[in-house]
């Protein structure tokens, strides 16, 4: 039967073109370009590195790339207000973390999105417990010894980290509290310059992120005096957590999650959610975040965003009773 004569070679394309498209939409074809992974920090960092593991096996399962920006500045607040504005884009993810989904929304004064509500928060990667440190020819061999130097004499003993507002910074100022003690504070531009004046015996102490501490305590050059997660570090089974030491209330991590814009539609948060379990319990992901000191946290949705939640409430208490400000 020939087609009816108002129908043109053109239009019986474009109904060929429909015909085909129109049940893949139906089915909530995902993705259908590359996908856009923001990350809040500068590139060769833990932040990065963990992404760029993720995105790379999250886009062969997922059928198409997932191309890597590193958007640094302003605590992450930068790479943050990025993804909040693009509600609804279902090609565009980012790291959440400490600093953008934490501290940041309180450091920065003018951050205008809502940590919370303008993200889907589909589960958390893993955290990197604060270690605390002194050189290996330190007198101090436990942590009570070095306090009990610290309380001898009020900034007495100086503990350097790697700049203001960071996780090891609101930390340490929260361990020092509930210590009891007073320390003199050395801020430094990184962990690398914090932890050279350390060796070299300018600074008596440290307190930083375990991957940036954990070569130079394996090689013996640093001695770990605790880690501030809620338990102890698989990385570091014989060196005891803040809770068993009594120092519960001053327990903090620097933390690693997936985020989208707010507006997700449900079956794409949930197929995210799968795919990046999969991912993170596969025996290659394990052993290489095990290598960086990561420890397991939670996929749950609604965990997470409860999470960020209470994380941003409790940072902006810390930061306001103690006056912190941001570099």
């Amino acid at each position: 039967m020939n087609p009816p004569t108002h129908l043109t070679r053109r239009g019986l394309a474009g109904l060929a073109l429909a015909a085909a498209a129109g049940p893949a939409r139906a089915q909530g074809a995902w993705p259908e370009r590359p996908i856009r992974w923001i990350v809040p920090f500068p590139p060769a960092g833990t932040a990065d590195i963990l992404s760029r593991l993720m995105a790379e096996r999250l886009g062969a399962r997922l059928g198409q790339p997932i191309v890597v920006e590193n958007r640094a500045g302003a605590g992450g607040t930068l790479a943050a207000d990025l993804v909040a504005k693009a509600r609804g884009d279902a090609h565009i993810v980012m790291m959440s973390n400490f600093a953008p989904h934490g501290t940041s929304p309180t450091l920065f004064p003018n951050v205008t999105y809502d940590a919370v509500t303008d993200f889907t928060h589909i589960g958390l990667f893993g955290s990197l417990p604060m270690v605390i440190a002194v050189a290996a020819n330190h007198p101090a061999r436990t942590l009570e010894e070095l306090l009990t130097a610290g309380r001898a004499r009020a900034g007495a003993v100086g503990m350097a980290y790697g700049g203001n507002g960071t996780a090891s910074h609101l930390i340490g100022v929260q361990f020092q509290r509930v210590a009891r003690v007073e320390f003199t504070f050395v801020p430094y531009r990184g962990a690398g310059p914090a932890l050279t004046d350390v060796l070299a015996g300018v600074v008596p102490s440290i307190i930083e992120t375990l991957p940036a501490a954990i070569g130079h305590i394996r090689a013996g050059r640093l001695r770990a005096l605790a880690v501030s997660g809620a338990g102890r570090s698989p990385a570091l089974p014989d060196v005891p957590h803040f809770g068993e030491l009594g120092l519960g209330a001053a327990e903090g991590v620097n933390w690693f999650g997936f985020c989208t814009p707010a507006g997700l539609p449900q079956p794409i948060a949930a197929r995210w959610n799968a795919e990046i379990k999969t991912v993170l319990e596969t025996a290659d992901m394990r052993e290489r975040m095990g290598q960086m000191g990561f420890e397991a946290t939670n996929m749950d949705p609604a965990f997470t965003t409860a999470f960020v939640g209470r994380e941003v409430a409790r940072w902006r208490t810390v930061i306001r009773e103690n006056r912190v400000q941001a570099d």
